[in-house]
């Protein structure tokens, strides 16, 4: 007849002795979605557009780019983040830094964010788009 210590040996669980477990859902599924595929604040969008990734800083005393990391351009906003009025400004002052028009600088993503995500519908390389970015960002 088998003893009860050992009973409980085969039937104890094994014991995790290392780190954190692997997380499942989007955490796992996070990363760029080719392996070529350009990591930055700017990215090609389809249709010949670029999407640009924007930290807004409302509230400022002039617009002015204030820094481009590799997650975001970062933007100070002269208008309060009330209303769309940042929002507004920002698609001006980008298509002023830009040299495109007003109307071809879209928000797409984050209305009530600091983060937000800007659609230029011009046919330019998300290379140039940087370069004027950092340059303005310099000055």
């Amino acid at each position: 007849m088998p003893s009860l210590s050992r009973f409980l040996r085969v039937q104890a669980a094994p014991v995790w002795s290392g780190g954190a477990m692997p997380r499942k859902g989007k955490a796992a599924a996070k990363g760029p979605a080719e392996p070529g595929a350009a990591a930055g604040p700017v990215v090609a969008a389809g249709g010949g557009s670029v999407r640009v990734a924007v930290r807004a800083k409302p509230g400022a005393r002039c617009s002015a780019v204030t820094d481009v990391t590799t997650e975001a351009v970062g933007v100070a906003i002269a208008a309060p983040p009330s209303e769309g009025e940042a929002n507004a400004e920002l698609c001006r002052y980008l298509s002023k830094v830009l040299e495109v028009k007003k109307s071809d600088v879209t928000l797409e993503k984050g209305g009530k964010s600091r983060d937000k995500v800007v659609k230029i519908l011009v046919s330019a390389t998300p290379d140039e788009i940087l370069e004027k970015l950092k340059k303005e960002a310099s000055s």
